[in-house]
């Protein structure tokens, strides 16, 4: 009889534990269902011909005024405010240290083949019927007039149930998710929170874009706003927007490589340093590498940046890339 009850014990345990297991794998973003149409990368085409100043949106898309005040948005730990457009498109517009940053660095993920959320900058404007503001008040006045405004499509498509980590997602050990997180450290983004870290912000998503019976879920960083400066963890200086920042850390992008795997000076809020090969970096650097000078300065430009910026984030960003084609080529790390 007790052997009997021991063989009933193991089951139930295990039927107690289900919920939580249920809960863990949606928090890693390992539901099967998802997992069989889950996408990370799409081949951009020819990345010399992409407009770096429209973005993934293309200039046809960018905001359009007047902008008419929805609601306010309290997601994340910066002011955010829903709008509509003349267009009838609705945005999430944001202001601070991020607005530049986030443009810029979208638009260099975009070019290698990464899925991003279109973002614009807009310089200055007016909400009509503002209200009710909160934090986001200090960047609009009574009149509903703003400057310096990040624009990021209202996306509709998000998993409410599923993220992913980066260290739990269906691309563990594919050159595309060692190009994400290249791309990631090419552009200082340190602020690279995941799934486990609900509780303060979340800045993976998966989008769901199934139809027509096809499966479609596309796993992507949803913000770079905490990139374009100082790299660092937690509790370490770092920075946004910040080109001196940026470029003094430059020199230290690729540290070296050691059979086949390359060291980098990179470090974010997780560690996604260990194991990227220098075929990994050929993946990435395939595509940066035929970016044009003019193509890099049409995306500062079209995000803001000043022209002392421009000139400043040019020739850092050209100098990380050509780290990557001398990584890929063969050639020893500077």
């Amino acid at each position: 009889m007790r052997f009997a009850v021991r063989i009933l014990a193991l089951p139930l345990s295990f039927l107690l534990l289900l919920p939580l297991l249920a809960r863990e794998q949606k928090k890693r973003g390992v539901d099967p269902a998802i997992q069989r149409g889950a996408m990370l990368w799409r081949d951009p085409g020819p990345v010399e011909s992409l407009d770096l100043a429209g973005g993934p949106g293309g200039a046809g898309k960018a905001p359009q005024p007047p902008f008419t005040f929805l609601k306010k948005v309290s997601s994340g730990v910066t002011h955010k405010v829903k709008v509509r457009d003349a267009a009838g498109r609705e945005w999430v517009v944001k202001w601070g240290h991020e607005v530049k940053a986030e443009n810029v660095a979208s638009r260099l993920v975009w070019a290698a083949g990464y899925f991003t959320i279109p973002t614009y900058f807009v310089k200055s404007g007016v909400i009509q019927g503002a209200r009710d503001l909160g934090g986001a008040s200090k960047y609009v006045n009574g009149e509903g007039s703003f400057g310096d405004a990040r624009f990021q499509i209202w996306e509709e498509h998000f998993l409410k149930a599923n993220n992913w980590t980066w260290r739990y997602n269906p691309f563990i050990g594919t050159r595309e998710l060692s190009g994400l997180k290249i791309m990631v450290m090419l552009t200082s983004n340190w602020d690279i929170k995941d799934a486990r870290d609900a509780d303060i912000g979340i800045n993976t998503a998966i989008l769901d874009y199934s139809q027509g019976g096809q499966e479609e879920y596309r796993y992507l960083i949803s913000d770079w706003g905490g990139s374009m400066g100082k790299w660092g963890t937690p509790g370490i200086e770092r920075d946004k927007w910040d080109c001196e920042g940026y470029t003094k850390q430059t020199p230290d992008f690729v540290k070296r490589v050691k059979n086949g795997v390359v060291e980098w000076g990179f470090s974010g809020w997780h560690d996604i340093n260990d194991g990227i090969t220098v075929d990994d970096v050929r993946f990435v650097a395939d595509r940066l590498g035929r970016l044009s000078a003019a193509q890099i300065r049409a995306a500062l430009e079209a995000s803001g940046a000043s022209p002392e910026e421009v000139t400043c984030f040019s020739a850092a960003i050209a100098n990380r890339i050509e780290q990557l084609k001398r990584v890929a080529g063969g050639a020893p790390a500077p």
